[in-house]
């Protein structure tokens, strides 16, 4: 650290250039290229290998169509439902002291520690038709969800669940209460004083979440081939259709496995992009 004064007197402080930062930026670098962009380089690479028409043809299968349909859909309400009780379950951490608040805390973060396959089998035991506990309760009632696209929306919304709570929470921290308090002396409703303070002041943390929570739900995998059974046409989705097609011989299957895996991670790569670049320096930093 260097000190210098301005014209004007005041006194700045200088960051000294260290040898040291190039070196960390270099490894950084490495580690993101060998882990991150090598990888999916590669299976950039390996998709277009026959050419863009192989590409095209994979894509405009029925069962391909079928699969990115049915990701989109359980995609789509999962982040909903993950959106309307991350927001709640936020508001509740930060807002209101209760018993067993830290229990609930930590109790938010079990499906980052927790392998999705324990998820599945965890669901497999509640809601399977046939040794679930709710499972024969709701089939006779009309309702499947093991071996259905409910079973498929509650896996990946578990394992999506805490990605847009952990970003809205520490806004709300740094927020405090002073402008809602305020609000609600001069008569605002709550639902008023969420809609013209609250919500603008976290909207980018919730758009940052909703997108890593729609990243996480179109790659998820382990506890969606457990609860859905990945019968092509009903339950398979596009990460089961990767998993199928590369295991079957043939440049047609291996070109369609590598072609949805390349569009999976174009979607997660370009809505992460756009909210990265629409986002405040400020908020950002």
């Amino acid at each position: 650290m260097a000190s210098a004064v301005s014209a004007t007197g005041a006194v700045r402080t200088t960051r000294q250039k260290s040898p040291l930062r190039w070196v960390l930026r270099v490894l950084v670098i490495t580690y993101l290229f060998f882990l991150v962009i090598w990888p999916v380089a590669l299976v950039a690479k390996a998709t277009f290998s026959r050419g863009l028409a192989p590409v095209i043809e994979s894509l405009s299968q029925p069962e391909v169509i079928f699969a990115f349909q049915l990701t989109l859909v359980v995609a789509f309400w999962a982040v909903l439902i993950n959106t309307i009780f991350g927001i709640g379950i936020s508001l509740l951490l930060v807002r209101y002291t209760f018993p067993g608040r830290r229990a609930l805390s930590a109790l938010i973060d079990l499906p980052l520690s927790v392998s999705p396959i324990v998820v599945g089998l965890s669901l497999l035991l509640v809601y399977s038709g046939q040794t679930g506990w709710l499972g024969s309760t709701l089939e006779n009632a009309g309702l499947q969800v093991i071996y259905a696209p409910p079973g498929i929306v509650l896996a990946t919304a578990f394992v999506s669940l805490p990605l847009v709570i952990r970003e809205i929470i520490p806004v709300l921290h740094e927020i405090g209460t002073e402008q809602e308090q305020a609000a609600r002396s001069l008569g605002a409703s709550p639902v008023q004083t969420f809609a013209r303070i609250t919500l603008p002041a976290i909207r980018w943390a919730l758009l940052y979440g909703v997108v890593l929570s729609l990243a996480r739900s179109l790659g998820e995998f382990g506890a969606v081939k457990i609860v859905s059974g990945g019968v092509a046409m009903r339950t398979q989705t596009a990460t089961l259709l990767v998993e199928e097609r590369y295991g079957q011989f043939g440049p047609d299957n291996t070109t369609s496995a590598y072609a949805a895996a390349f569009i999976l991670a174009l979607i997660a790569v370009i809505a992460l992009t756009i909210v990265t670049s629409l986002r405040p320096d400020k908020e950002s930093s």
